[in-house]
């Protein structure tokens, strides 16, 4: 198009994904053109549909409506690029220069319940751990636990009001939230308890050895239980990625005197402080972040400042994602800034606040109990569970009941999972029993059913995937082509995905994989076609579909049964 006086730089950014499918598979549109080349964009799109054609009419059909050049693959370039998928494991996802990235997620608090809150982080940081992974990098899971602070003082002391047994078994069945509002109650009404509370916290802040044994008791039954969630869930999270604020509390004292030593530390109201410039209050004078309050206690701001600190000079991190809810976004922001004038990271570090919307009910309300608490995960999951064993019972009643176990837990959790993650992160969603667990639309059951029936038909085939390998792709329907067109665009989904920390892009590519491929089958006979090759053809059809929506599945977390 050089000669027609239109630059790759002119037309580059806007050929993207044709809005209507029917005209072709991307688009160019020429209306920009108009005012360089003084002619109208119609005439302009079928001028470069004349140039274009010649060239491309291996790859591409090219056409031109309303001012749009459409192109469309042609049957042999999407032939030879499936060809080449059927050989490739990866389905086209090249790997990346590593790079080495910490991705904060999850972060539940000591002797506190994980709740429906907790859900989005956990299950968009494993999501976004896992396409990572997926891309070659080294990627170090950090689970920043509340597990310090002055709290600890009255939870420690109605741990030995309870006896240790007791507080353990409390902790231990996931009453967490009783545990602490009885420990709080008895800080309010209880003078003793609240003077025995507040020298309990200087003794832990002291590291007094008694004391840290109780808050390692404290720590350990609590995790434990988050451990049955994360185990529920099937997210990558261990023990071994645990890092608890309490893991940083030696590099707080060095975080002051770096940034007093940078110059940007002052003295505000006794406090300690950093005014990053940029932020006011709501009455209009700079906004400041406390390091250092004036009781001499250290801020979240100065913990988190810390993490940066330990992560690009102890564990060499390119790139930190901090998958948090949206309220923290000036916070982040905030933080970002004075690490990078204090000289924590260098302008070459990526630091991404991956924020999140709220989980609401049907009624628009944030997701809570009956009773107006926050919904236990554990108690969620178990009743997603619950109400999918009733489905596969329905839908299957000849599987063995052992089957319909596993079929009913990988059907449970990954449709409270994929309705978390199939919604854009940054908007809220609403929590649906009746949608997440239906078998039609863009849900999990309805993926992991497209992917069981291709089981199926394998099944019923009874031949060796490697008999494929020398089949030529051919095509005799219109259905053959679409699906054929949604799987050669995988790789860029997935990139797109991972470039963009989105998850519900990649939800919404397997979608219309799934949804091409029932019209496919309903559409074009499988095995028992006449000809051998056909039969061979669409059976690599089948394959590739299965092998993308199990790879993609496995990337957002979710299982993929062989039968349902």
């Amino acid at each position: 198009m050089d000669s027609m006086g239109i630059g790759e730089s002119d037309w580059l950014p806007l050929i993207g994904k044709a809005t209507v499918e029917d005209h072709g598979d991307i688009a160019l549109p020429c209306h920009p053109f108009s005012r360089i080349l003084r002619k109208p964009p119609e005439e302009i799109a079928e001028q470069i549909c004349v140039i274009l054609s010649e060239n491309l009419h291996d790859i591409a059909e090219v056409s031109s409506t309303s001012g749009f050049v459409n192109f469309r693959a042609t049957p042999s370039w999407l032939s030879n690029k499936l060809s080449i998928l059927l050989s490739d494991s990866r389905m086209g996802v090249e790997a990346d220069n590593e790079l080495t990235i910490a991705v904060d997620y999850s972060a539940p608090n000591v002797a506190k319940e994980m709740h429906v809150g907790h859900l989005r982080s956990t299950v968009i940081g494993d999501s976004i751990v896992r396409m990572l992974e997926f891309k070659g990098h080294n990627v170090i899971r950090e689970n920043h636990v509340g597990d310090w602070g002055t709290p600890f003082g009255m939870l420690i002391e109605h741990l030995l009001d309870l006896g240790e047994d007791e507080a353990a078994n409390e902790l231990g069945v996931g009453d967490l939230d009783s545990f602490y509002k009885q420990a709080r109650a008895k800080f309010i009404s209880d003078e003793n308890f609240a003077n025995r509370s507040r020298e309990r916290v200087v003794m832990l802040q002291g590291g007094e050895s008694e004391t840290l044994r109780l808050w390692r008791v404290l720590v350990d039954e609590s995790m434990r239980y988050f451990n049955e969630v994360y185990s529920m869930l099937g997210v990558l999270l261990s023990d071994e990625d645990i890092k608890g604020e309490s893991s940083y509390q030696e590099l707080l004292p060095e975080v002051v005197e770096r940034l007093s030593a940078s110059s940007l530390l002052e003295k505000s109201e006794g406090a300690e402080v950093v005014f990053p410039g940029g932020w006011i209050n709501r009455d209009g004078k700079p906004l400041p972040m406390i390091i250092k309050k004036a009781d001499g206690g250290y801020n979240y701001s100065t913990t988190d400042l810390a993490c940066i600190i330990d992560r690009v000079e102890r564990l060499g991190c390119d790139s930190f994602l901090y998958v948090v809810g949206t309220p923290q976004k000036q916070h982040f922001e905030m933080i970002f800034q004075v690490a990078i004038q204090a000289g924590f990271m260098e302008e070459r570090h990526e630091a991404v606040h991956v924020n999140f919307g709220s989980v609401l009910d049907t009624d628009g309300k944030v997701l809570k109990s009956r009773e107006g608490e926050v919904i236990k995960l554990h108690d969620l999951l178990k009743e997603s569970i619950s109400r999918a064993k009733k489905s596969v019972n329905d839908k299957n009643p000849d599987l063995s009941e052992t089957e319909k176990e596993e079929v009913a837990r990988l059907v449970g959790i990954g449709a409270v999972k994929y309705a978390d993650l199939s919604t854009e992160r940054t908007k809220d969603y609403v929590f649906d029993w009746e949608k997440m667990l239906s078998f039609d639309g863009n849900t999990a059951p309805y993926l992991q059913y497209a992917y069981a029936r291709i089981c199926s038909i394998f099944r019923k085939w009874g031949g060796e995937e490697g008999e494929l390998n020398s089949a030529k792709l051919e095509f005799s329907h219109k259905d053959e082509l679409k699906l054929s067109r949604r799987l050669v665009d995988f790789s860029s989904v997935v990139d797109d995905s991972i470039s963009s920390f989105s998850p519900h892009k990649l939800c919404t590519h397997l979608h219309s994989i799934a949804s091409s491929f029932a019209s496919f089958y309903e559409n074009c006979q499988v095995i028992n076609v006449e000809s051998e090759n056909e039969t061979a053809s669409r059976l690599i059809l089948c394959l590739l579909t299965a092998r993308q929506l199990n790879i993609g599945l496995e990337l957002l977390g979710i299982g993929s049964p062989e039968r349902m």
